[in-house]
């Protein structure tokens, strides 16, 4: 089969991309990043079930290569990332969050580090029932890659389910924060995994705190800086053109600096998002700056979540499903949503003691909790070792669960348990 250029790969997926989203809208009427998984999803299975059918033309093969083609890890993790994040902190008020900021602190790094251990180590005893053996590290790594919430998932579900505005703000921000928290502990456990695997002597406690702190408050500062320096040159000029080329700098500079000085890029980019978001609106921008630069972030927002989620329906051609990965995602699916529910439930537990929150915050943020795209690049990310293709099933199983199952009922949930 002949290679496809980067163009032709970019072609094909955004016109099936708008082409059921058009279906969608027609006639499922389903969130348009649900939808498009579910078409999408549907479309695969189809495609196996003809390859199966009539396996002389090798369907499933050809579409196996052409996703073989994208580099979901890189299209993600280096590409699209950036500018979701910034497109969604963009559009959140920073008073809010501060308003909330203990909450919000504690489940994105209290919560994750919970989440991580909570679902490796019951991975570690579960998995050898069913004749799955994975190594404790690999487990936490499963952990730690499906522990943050998806920001991209859970801010599209927010735009089409009417929640308080306090509990809108814990579940942003943490969805915001915990993503970039939950990378730099996914790097640090492939780094001990690595190191062993090498016959190295391992990383120290201290190093871990060291490579956590220089991650997470380096993409910070970073972001805090960069955000400056262009809030300084839009407040300088009004030009909405210009401006919009700015914000746009913004976030390809913020990233692309953070990968080489091995900060976090999610985080930069978000406090970037959030600067920009509130002062920056506010103080540097006209009113038809305003509108134009709302306008051009609102629109590729949801063109690239549109590409994202199609891209994540069609992954199933990808992986290698087995019986024994089928059972273990059928038991880290509850298994997921206990840790999310401990990890959420103890943070809000304790900070109830002081001030009060949301009836139902606990329910509404572990249903609410979506994992998507981040998860699945972060486990395509793992080098080639022989738990990669098992973790790649069952992250994949658990991810189409949490956007369909979960994205679907979560305003019910909402309904139920919010008074």
């Amino acid at each position: 089969m002949q290679t496809l250029s980067l163009f032709n790969i970019a072609a094909i997926t955004i016109t099936l991309a708008a082409f059921f989203g058009y279906i969608n809208h027609r006639w499922l009427r389903m969130p348009i990043s649900i939808g498009l998984v579910v078409i999408a999803l549907a479309a695969s299975i189809i495609v196996m079930l003809l390859d199966q059918l009539l396996p002389t033309l090798g369907i499933q093969a050809a579409v196996h290569l052409s996703l073989a083609q994208i580099d979901f890890h890189d299209t993600l993790m280096k590409g699209m990332l950036s500018f979701l994040l910034f497109a969604g902190a963009l559009h959140v008020d920073i008073d809010d969050l501060l308003q909330r900021k203990y909450a919000i602190t504690l489940m994105a790094t209290l919560g994750v580090l919970i989440s991580t251990f909570v679902i490796g180590i019951a991975m570690f005893y579960l998995m050898p029932q069913i004749g799955l053996e994975l190594p404790l590290i690999y487990c936490l790594i499963f952990g730690s890659l499906i522990a943050p919430t998806d920001p991209v998932a859970v801010l599209g579900i927010l735009k089409t389910v009417s929640v308080p505005r306090s509990l809108k703000a814990k579940i942003a921000g943490e969805s915001l924060f915990n993503d970039g928290v939950g990378v730099v502990v996914f790097t640090i456990l492939v780094a001990i995994a690595t190191q062993s695997s090498n016959g190295g002597e391992g990383i120290t406690a201290t190093e871990i705190a060291q490579l956590f702190v220089l991650e997470a408050g380096g993409g910070a500062l970073l972001g805090l800086l960069l955000g400056w320096i262009a809030y300084r040159a839009l407040k300088s000029i009004d030009e909405y053109s210009l401006e919009v080329l700015i914000t746009l700098a913004l976030v390809m500079v913020s990233y692309s600096l953070s990968y080489a000085l091995h900060f976090s890029g999610p985080i930069a980019v978000v406090v970037a998002g959030l600067l920009i978001g509130n002062k920056g609106m506010h103080f540097a921008m006209s009113e038809e700056t305003r509108d134009h630069v709302n306008k051009f972030w609102t629109l590729l927002d949801e063109i690239l979540n549109a590409a994202l989620f199609l891209i994540i329906g069609f992954e199933i051609l990808a992986i290698t499903e087995t019986s024994g990965t089928i059972m273990a995602t059928l038991i880290m699916i509850p298994l997921v949503l206990f840790a999310r529910f401990i990890s959420v439930g103890l943070p809000i537990s304790l900070l109830s003691l002081r001030e009060k929150y949301t009836p139902g915050a606990i329910a509404v943020l572990t249903w609410g909790g979506l994992r998507g795209g981040i998860s699945v690049a972060l486990v395509l990310a793992l080098p080639n070792v022989p738990e990669k293709e098992p973790l790649l099933a069952i992250t994949y199983g658990v991810v189409i669960f949490s956007i369909i199952v979960q994205g679907l009922t979560v305003k019910k949930v909402v309904e139920i348990f919010v008074k």
